[in-house]
């Protein structure tokens, strides 16, 4: 089946490429680098030797990054229209699954966390042979987010999705729309064939609210009408997020968690660091930028989170490059103004005050904002100067602009007058948003 799909992908035509599309292999994103293509493969996982088989082939049919997402999927940059078909061959051939449709998110522990609630690859794969039609319906937009949660050690709330369904006790599953799990509007809850039945009423609404929709173009009276059964609000403990680490689990194996930094990955790193892995240790996907390798030893473990660093990952949970978001940047897309890993770098080490962990920095080398589409503290190439939104994303108007000389020390002063302005308690995002933007900038561009 998966051979059949990936045949079909190598046939495409690359074109009438489009901004706003999920980036597949049948449908590449036109980038400043050349085509984007992102993909997912089956429960998020992979073997050693098809991640080295995927590296190599970002080497050959790209230039060679590799980037994963907020949503944990992956990316390949660089590729060319004649490349795309022989990057889908190396799939194929590496024996990768890419189910089509929407990607269904799980939690990288499934299946070996022995705290989960359901079995969450197992409802994957019962909504993809259920709902075929419906999920590769054209009428589904292509970034509808759908997750599953079995409630285990780490868990999947903080994350939006269209569509969530989480474990509850004595295997019954909870179908929510909408939102994080704080906000998502609850459908239904009882056992599988039931969660399975409403998300696909779930669906059926969503084709009929228009093409391409939203779980929030949905109207609340909609659901209410299609679910008058829908149940009480259900509450969950406090669950822990996916960070990067060292995990014991009960069976005495371990699991390691890494960030690669920024999300990007050199194919000649990655496969540095996989060359001595062994064919049984297998790499889970996660949100937040990371990977979890599964299988091993404590020792090795401890061994491999050293080794992580020299080959561009870490393996801490507060390392201060999670909060910076860099695109490619300069040298490596040719829409880039700057050297976005640079200048990371150089706010690493300068400025380590605004990376409390209270704000996210954006680094765009453009002003189409690639890298994090949130409001955020953004520094966006705009010709030959930095265009800084306090709190925007990267195409809004600037609060500043700074010439391409002084950013450095922009960001310098910046820190300075957060570690200045600061009260006792307070975060950087906090203290920035008293001060306004309007200070702020003054503050930037003084002489």
């Amino acid at each position: 089946m998966a051979a059949a799909a990936n045949r079909q992908l190598q046939e495409t035509v690359v074109t009438g490429l489009r901004r706003g599309a999920c980036p597949t292999l049948a449908a590449p994103m036109e980038t400043g680098d050349g085509l984007l293509v992102r993909l997912r493969p089956a429960g998020g996982a992979l073997t050693v030797a098809q991640l080295k088989a995927l590296a190599s082939a970002a080497a050959s049919c790209g230039n060679g990054i590799l980037e994963i997402t907020a949503r944990g999927n992956l990316q390949v940059r660089g590729l060319r229209p004649d490349s795309v078909g022989t990057l889908a061959l190396a799939i194929d051939a590496a024996g990768i699954v890419v189910p089509p449709g929407p990607a269904i998110e799980l939690s990288p522990l499934h299946g070996i966390d022995s705290a989960e609630l359901g079995d969450a690859a197992a409802l994957e794969a019962q909504l993809r042979s259920t709902l075929a039609g419906k999920l590769q319906s054209a009428d589904i937009a292509p970034k509808l987010a759908i997750l599953v949660d079995g409630r285990g050690v780490f868990c999947l709330d903080h994350l939006s999705a269209d569509i969530r369904i989480v474990a509850l006790a004595g295997h019954d599953w909870l179908v929510a729309a909408g939102g994080t799990a704080r906000v998502a509007w609850h459908v239904f809850s009882g056992g599988i064939d039931g969660a399975v039945t409403a998300v696909g009423h779930v669906l059926d609404i969503l084709i009929a609210t228009g093409r391409h929709s939203r779980a929030r173009d949905i109207d609340i009276e909609t659901l209410h009408a299609a679910f008058p059964e829908a149940p009480q609000s259900i509450s969950f403990s406090p669950s822990r997020t996916p960070v990067p680490g060292i995990l014991a689990l009960p069976d005495g194996r371990a699991v390691l968690g890494l960030r690669p930094r920024f999300g990007q990955m050199r194919a000649d790193a990655l496969r540095a660091f996989l060359a001595d892995l062994a064919d049984d240790i297998e790499i889970r996907l996660a949100p937040d930028r990371q990977l979890f390798l599964t299988g091993l030893a404590a020792a090795e473990a401890e061994t491999l989170a050293v080794r992580a660093g020299s080959c561009g990952f870490s393996a801490d949970p507060v390392d201060p490059s999670a909060n910076i978001a860099a695109c490619a940047g300069a040298g490596a897309c040719a829409s880039g103004f700057y050297d976005t890993r640079k200048l990371a770098a150089r706010i690493i080490d300068t400025a380590p005050d605004l990376l409390d962990g209270s704000l996210t920095v954006h680094l765009s080398g453009c002003a189409k904002g690639c890298a994090h589409p949130q409001a955020a503290l953004t520094l966006a190439g705009r010709g030959n100067a930095y265009a800084l939104s306090m709190n925007g994303k990267a195409g809004d108007p600037p609060d500043a602009t700074i010439a391409g000389g002084g950013i450095e020390s922009a960001i310098e002063r910046l820190a300075q007058l957060a570690g200045t302005e600061r009260r006792a308690g307070e975060t950087v995002a906090a203290c920035l948003q008293r001060l306004g933007a309007s200070t702020i900038a003054k503050a930037l561009q003084q002489d």
